[in-house]
């Protein structure tokens, strides 16, 4: 993903509250569940690590591969994640072209 785009998201991400909590289980398969299904309800969420402070990039690179989505940043204890809606009508954020 391009570096604007990034940035057109990570401010569309700024007053956001986090979705989705990960604790003392990790990156287990309800939170890969619940992940999936908030990126289809929202498309631009933030995740909250509780837990696994000190892992915290690689389990949010590693959530964004396991539902297909783009991991935007990882800032503090806070990821934020995008993935487009498969449907155009239904996209709540359209990027700008360059």
């Amino acid at each position: 993903m391009e570096t604007y785009a990034r940035n057109f998201l990570r401010k569309r991400a700024h007053n956001l509250s986090p979705i989705v909590f990960v604790g003392k289980q990790g990156s287990d398969e309800r939170v890969i569940k619940a992940l999936d299904e908030a990126l289809a309800n929202h498309e631009l969420i933030k995740v909250k690590f509780v837990d696994y402070k000190s892992q915290r990039r690689e389990l949010a690179a590693d959530m964004a591969k396991k539902t297909s989505a783009e991991l935007i940043s990882v800032i503090g204890n806070i990821a934020i994640l995008f993935r487009e809606h498969e449907e155009p009508s239904e996209r709540r954020y359209h990027i700008p072209k360059r």
